[in-house]
């Protein structure tokens, strides 16, 4: 099931995509998908007419994992972790399909991160790897934007993950899915960067919902972004970025300064 938040300029409202006579439609629902029970209003639109927004708005936080994928961390001249290397982005990063990424003012490198990110869909504390899908609501596609220069130049990330609009995610959730082993690619204006597959991550999702959940209490809306394939590029203004997960669909944003 895909779970998407829109607007069609009214109050934002959770809806249902699904195919009809070769055509995506979104059936409106009622509730929130997190909080309360769900139920159709009886109001159908065609995809096209309406506005996709991010699908969750974290009330607490993002959590990110560097460097779960090897190649990508060799490509920076890193050694993989022998303990999961965790972040946070604060929700302020959170914008959905279609909304511009702003490079920073202090930024002169930001690059892009095609991330599989995972809606956590009620509390969890000390979960056990065997039980983390009991508290997984779904997936979505996330782009985990880097200001690489900062992050060089200080040990500590704030400046280089969480500048506003640095965590673009959608187009939906898709409760429907196998993680362990699905493509993951991102591109800038049509051209290849990012190419890779789930399978290649160092540790799964199960693994790392249960460690992060042993650090921390996790919260009905939390996001975790589970790391970025080899073939990391800087973008520039002007251009859109895609990021593109097989089982769920692709998330487009484009970039500029301001």
């Amino acid at each position: 099931m895909r779970i998407a938040r829109f607007t069609t300029g009214e109050d934002p409202m959770y809806g249902i995509v699904q195919e009809k006579d070769g055509q995506d439609m979104v059936y409106g629902i009622t509730g929130d998908p997190l909080y309360t029970d769900i139920r159709p209003t009886g109001k159908v639109l065609p995809l096209e007419d309406v506005r996709l927004l991010a699908p969750v708005i974290p009330r607490s936080k993002v959590v990110c994992v560097g460097r779960n994928y090897a190649a990508h961390a060799a490509e920076l001249g890193n050694e993989v972790p022998e303990q999961a290397l965790f972040f946070l982005k604060p929700n302020t990063t959170v914008v959905g399909p279609g909304d511009p990424v702003v490079i920073p003012a202090y930024s002169q490198e930001v690059s892009l991160e095609a991330e599989l990110a995972v809606v956590i869909k009620r509390m969890a504390k000390d979960v056990a790897a065997e039980d983390v899908a009991d508290v997984i609501l779904g997936y979505t596609c996330a782009n985990d934007l880097t200001a690489r220069d900062s992050q060089r130049d200080e040990d500590q990330w704030f400046r280089a993950k969480a500048f506003d609009t640095s965590c673009p995610i959608g187009p939906w959730i898709e409760t429907d899915l196998d993680a362990s082993s699905v493509s993951i690619s991102s591109s800038v204006d049509g051209e290849i960067a990012q190419d890779g597959s789930t399978a290649d991550m160092i540790r799964s999702v199960a693994d790392l919902v249960a460690e992060i959940s042993s650090v921390v209490t996790l919260l009905p809306g939390d996001l975790i972004l589970t790391g970025t394939p080899a073939g990391v590029r800087t973008v520039d203004a002007g251009s859109t970025i895609d990021i593109s997960i097989e089982g769920i669909g692709t998330l487009s944003n484009p970039v500029v300064r301001r």
